[in-house]
């Protein structure tokens, strides 16, 4: 897409129409979220829609993976396998959606970081596909209260803020107030020069 066919932005919207948080100012980007974009950032954009949006489709999904998981249970009866194998399968089940709650809520609040999650995500992966239940359970939960993972995207973004207002801080001001020391240095190298 040339320069001339590219849309403009509007202030405080990255080129494709995402609010940029800090973008005006420069400075970092706010990271987005699944289904929210950086509408969390300010909140705004159809956040409170989004957020209900959110906690009605995975309460729906939560139900309509309970109803499969009905017919599974259905299955093991018709077969007759025998209380026993049903009762390791309930118990199975349930112990894999509270793990996935469980490993699913500790990423919204502030778990292990990125590649500790991936290398969980890799060796239970299975787990958490079984225990799918709790992860959506978690995102209904997490949702009733802010959206999923505002809590750890907000405390990264805000440090990245002030880490970058610090940074910027140091290099405004006249350089040759920062140490008269330097400056004279600088100026008395620069007439042995000539």
């Amino acid at each position: 897409m040339s320069e001339q066919q590219r849309p403009t932005a509007g202030p405080g919207q990255s080129g494709d129409g995402r609010k940029s948080g800090g973008a005006e100012r420069g400075g970092p980007e706010p990271e987005p979220i699944r289904f929210f974009g950086t509408t969390w950032v300010r909140r705004d954009g159809g956040y409170g829609l989004r957020r209900a949006g959110v906690a009605v489709g995975s309460l729906a999904l939560a139900a309509a993976g309970a109803v499969v998981l009905r017919f599974a249970f259905q299955g093991l009866e018709t077969a007759s396998v025998g209380p026993f194998v049903s009762t390791l399968v309930v118990v199975g089940i349930a112990v894999c959606s509270a793990l996935a709650f469980r490993h699913t809520w500790a990423g919204f609040t502030g778990g292990p970081g990125p590649s500790a999650a991936r290398a969980a995500d890799s060796s239970g992966q299975g787990l958490l596909l079984i225990g799918f239940l709790g992860s959506l359970l978690a995102y209904f939960c997490r949702s009733l209260v802010e959206a999923p993972g505002e809590k750890r995207y907000r405390a990264e973004y805000e440090a990245a803020r002030e880490r970058y207002e610090r940074r910027r801080g140091v290099r405004t001001g006249n350089p040759a107030a920062r140490s008269g020391g330097q400056a004279a240095a600088r100026k008395s190298g620069a007439k042995k020069r000539r």
